[in-house]
C-alpha cells in the first residue's frame, strides 16, 4: 500500500491547485464583477426611490473571500472524493470475479493451496493490491501453515478489517475540511460585524449604507459555509457507507466462495 500514499498525496495536491485557479479565476472574471454591478445598480436606485427594496442576488451572496475560500475546499474535498469512491468501485468490481476458482462441491485441502496462492499472486499488481485479493492469499497461506478453517476465516476477516482502519482513517482530511467550512463561514461573520462596528457612527448620523453591507457579508459567508457543510457531509456519509459494504461484502466473499470449500480431509 505505501506505492500508492505518493500518488494519493500528489492527487491530493495538484486538485487543490487546479481547484484554487477555477474557482479564483471564476471569481475574479464573473462573479466579483457581476456583484459590484448589482451593488451600484441598487445603490442608485436606492436613492432615486426610498421605497426600493434590493433583491438578494447569488453574485452578491458568494462575493466575498470567504465563501470562495468555501468553495475551494468544497470542491477539493469533493475531488478526494471522487478519487476514493472510484477506487471503491474498482474493487467492488473484484466481488463479481471469480477470484478462486472453486465448483460447487469441490473441496480445499491444504495441499492445494499453493495452486491457488499462484493464481492470486499473477494478478496484475494494481488488482493485487486491493483487499479482497490480499484477504484471499492470507487466508491460503495460514491454511497451508495451520490447516485450521476457524485460523482461515478470522486471517481473512482480519485482512478486511485493517483495511475498514484504513479507509476509515483516510477519510480524516474530508471530515477536517467539512468542520474547516462552517469555521471560515464564522470568521467572515466576525469580520462583517466588525465592519459593521466599525462603521457604527455612520448609521448614528443616518448613513446605514456601509452597515448593512458589511452585516450582508456576515450573514451571507455563514449562510454559504453552512449550506455547502451540510452537502459536503451527506456526500461522506455515502462514500463511508459505499466503503462499509466493500468491506462487509468482501468477508462474505471470502466465506462463501473460499472457506466453506476448504477441509482438511
Amino acid at each position: 500500500m505505501k506505492k500508492h500514499i505518493p500518488v494519493e498525496f500528489i492527487y491530493q495536491v495538484f486538485s487543490l491547485i487546479l481547484v484554487i485557479i477555477i474557482v479564483h479565476g471564476i471569481y475574479v472574471s464573473v462573479v466579483r464583477p457581476a456583484a459590484d454591478a448589482e451593488l451600484r445598480a441598487d445603490q442608485i436606485a436606492m436613492q432615486e426611490d426610498t421605497a426600493y427594496v434590493p433583491q438578494r442576488s447569488v453574485y452578491v451572496i458568494i462575493r466575498d473571500f470567504e465563501q470562495e475560500a468555501c468553495f475551494v475546499l468544497f470542491l477539493w474535498a469533493i475531488s478526494i472524493m471522487g478519487l476514493k469512491g472510484w477506487s471503491a468501485h474498482q474493487q467492488r468490481k473484484l466481488l463479481e470475479m471469480d477470484l478462486v476458482p472453486v465448483s460447487e462441491g469441490m473441496r480445499i485441502l491444504p495441499e492445494d493451496t499453493r495452486e491457488y496462492s499462484r493464481q492470486l499472486q499473477a494478478l496484475p499488481e494494481r488488482l493485487a493490491d486491493f483487499a479482497l485479493p490480499r484477504a484471499l492469499l492470507t487466508a491460503l497461506q495460514r491454511f497451508d501453515s495451520t490447516r485450521n478453517v476457524q485460523d482461515v476465516s478470522q486471517a481473512a476477516y482480519e485482512v478486511c478489517d485493517e483495511e475498514a482502519d484504513r479507509l476509515d482513517s483516510e477519510l480524516s482530511m474530508i471530515r477536517y475540511i467539512a468542520w474547516a467550512i462552517p469555521s471560515i463561514g464564522f470568521i467572515g461573520t466576525v469580520r462583517g460585524i466588525g465592519e459593521a462596528l466599525a462603521q457604527a457612527h455612520k448609521a448614528v448620523e443616518g448613513d446605514i449604507g456601509g452597515v448593512t453591507q458589511a452585516l450582508g457579508v456576515a450573514f451571507n459567508s455563514t449562510f454559504i459555509a453552512l449550506l455547502l457543510s451540510i452537502v459536503l457531509m451527506f456526500a461522506v456519509h455515502q462514500l463511508q457507507l459505499s466503503q462499509e459494504r466493500l468491506v462487509r461484502d468482501s468477508k462474505t466473499y471470502c466465506d462463501r466462495n473460499l472457506v466453506r470449500h476448504m477441509k482438511v480431509r
